[in-house]
């Protein structure tokens, strides 16, 4: 196998501080691999399932992977900011501000509902912003046994293999990904269904795989053309899989067409013709009341 580490080395994150970008995807891909590890093992037990709301979960392995991952980061870089799905949900679900320090966002196991069924679409993600900005993505599916990695700058990889967005143009032709998410009252419901329905009749088809970072990987080696969610967990889904689609040639967007912002709740990614055409397609659905609005 090709090394995964990409080759370059320092660059300036801040007026005071430098950050190691090949240390940093070193250190991200042990701790990924680690926590992948125990995904693996725990794969066919019993789980320990807890529920965060009416249909939202979270499991033992959930907690263990993020320790697991929070221990090597801590390690390598006292220095940066650590912010994580089950850290957060144990604060009363208060996200952190963004600052321009290096701070690394962690979702140890995204798609825990399949964890629970045996639906083999589950990752660790791991995503590093320096100056608010995304710069370095590792999302890694043990039980598919792939492994995507970007820095920003040095191209995309899957399994250390270059990988880029489809070449798709005409949406007609478009496989569309999205996803249902956890908001279960009517309007919000309507919502969804309303562009899920748009989708429908605009595009090839319609798929959901149950996790935002898997869905956004997918778009970045072009097994989707596009993906849309709003209303997912936080920065943690989409951090690090955000660099991976553009540096393989993809763009990051808001579903409004509107810049993305790491934690606005809201992503829409794709190749370069399928991204836009989306954004047009989607435009003028409503979102729910509930729904977190499109950054101004």
């Amino acid at each position: 196998a090709r090394p995964l580490v990409h080759s370059r080395g320092r660059r300036r994150a801040t007026m005071t501080e430098e950050v190691d970008y090949a240390k940093c995807l070193e250190v991200a891909l042990d701790a990924a691999e680690a926590a992948g590890a125990e995904i693996r093992d725990a794969w066919h037990a019993e789980r320990d399932v807890e529920y965060k709301g009416a249909v939202d979960l979270v499991t033992a392995t959930d907690k263990k992977c993020e320790d697991i991952i929070f221990a090597k980061l801590a390690a390598a870089f006292p220095s940066h900011v650590l912010v994580g799905e089950e850290s957060v949900a144990a604060s009363d679900g208060v996200i952190p501000p963004m600052t321009d320090k290096p701070t690394w966002y962690v979702d140890p196991l995204d798609g825990t509902t399949n964890f629970v069924h045996g639906w083999p679409f589950s990752c660790v993600s791991i995503g590093l912003t320096v100056g608010k900005t995304p710069a370095l993505g590792v999302v890694l599916n043990p039980i598919l046994r792939e492994t995507f990695t970007a820095i920003k700058g040095e191209g995309a990889r899957l399994n250390g293999d270059p990988i880029s967005c489809s070449k798709v143009s005409d949406i007609g032709r478009a496989l569309i990904g999205t996803e249902i998410g956890v908001g279960r009252d009517e309007a919000t419901v309507s919502a969804i269904m309303g562009r899920v329905r748009r989708c429908v009749e605009v595009s090839r088809s319609v798929r959901c795989s149950g996790s935002c970072a898997m869905n956004m990987v997918s778009v970045a080696m072009g097994r989707l053309d596009a993906f849309y969610e709003i209303g997912f967990g936080g920065p943690w889904d989409c951090v690090g899989a955000a660099v991976i689609v553009t540096e393989a040639g993809g763009v990051v967007l808001d579903p409004s067409g509107g810049e993305f912002v790491c934690d606005a709740r809201r992503v829409l990614c794709g190749n370069a013709s399928i991204g836009p055409a989306l954004v047009d397609a989607l435009r003028g659905i409503e979102d729910g009341p509930l729904e977190p609005r499109a950054p101004r």
